[in-house]
């Protein structure tokens, strides 16, 4: 009789301990790490560096280098977009500075190969005209501007740096005046009339 009874008990703890591990691995189941997003690589992008820099951090035991990347992205169709990155190793930088400029990206209305309009573009130190150009002037820019305004398919527009040529200030410069960009068809609807009554300058 006894003997029985110690049976039963071993059989009712084998089946609590059961239960319990089946709660454990159900419990992490459902605790289980979201799956990291993958990037997908668009073939029509290209990338452009525009500035890698070693970059130091102060800490008690002395400095800790590593590398800060400014990537230009762009299509050559209206759609272009900057991101910087940081790590221990320049490929590193790179590929994170590119991530970023992707998920940044903006469009620019583009008309017969140049902007529509003038714009004034600023950001801290930095402060950019662009003005439309004729058919055949080119891109009369340099450096990272440039290098925005060729990724975003713009093939005639003429540009001045009115102050400071940081590449970081320029490419912050030259977004904001982009992203003051409006076509015809953006002015003509936020107004309510006719496009061809608007006349730009």
């Amino acid at each position: 009789m006894n003997d029985e009874v110690k049976n039963n008990e071993v059989d009712e703890n084998i089946a609590v301990e059961a239960s319990e591990s089946e709660g454990k691995s159900k419990g992490k189941r459902r605790q289980a790490p979201a799956k990291k997003k993958v990037a997908t690589v668009n073939p029509d992008i290209e990338e452009r560096v525009v500035a890698v820099n070693r970059v130091a951090k102060v800490v008690k035991g002395g400095r800790r280098f590593s590398f800060s990347a400014l990537m230009i992205v762009g299509d050559k169709k209206g759609n272009v977009g900057y991101g910087l990155g940081k790590a221990n190793e320049v490929p590193e930088a790179i590929r994170k500075a590119i991530q970023a400029a992707n998920r940044k990206m903006i469009r620019v209305p583009l008309d017969k190969g140049t902007i529509p309009h003038s714009v004034l573009g600023m950001h801290d130190a930095g402060k950019i005209i662009f003005k439309p150009a004729a058919e055949g002037t080119g891109i009369k820019a340099s450096g990272a501007c440039r290098s925005i305004l060729e990724l975003a398919g713009v093939k005639n527009v003429l540009t001045k740096s009115l102050k400071n040529n940081n590449p970081h200030n320029v490419v912050k410069a030259t977004f904001d005046a982009l992203k003051q960009l409006r076509s015809l068809e953006q002015i003509a609807a936020a107004r309510g009339i006719d496009p061809k009554r608007i006349r730009i300058k």
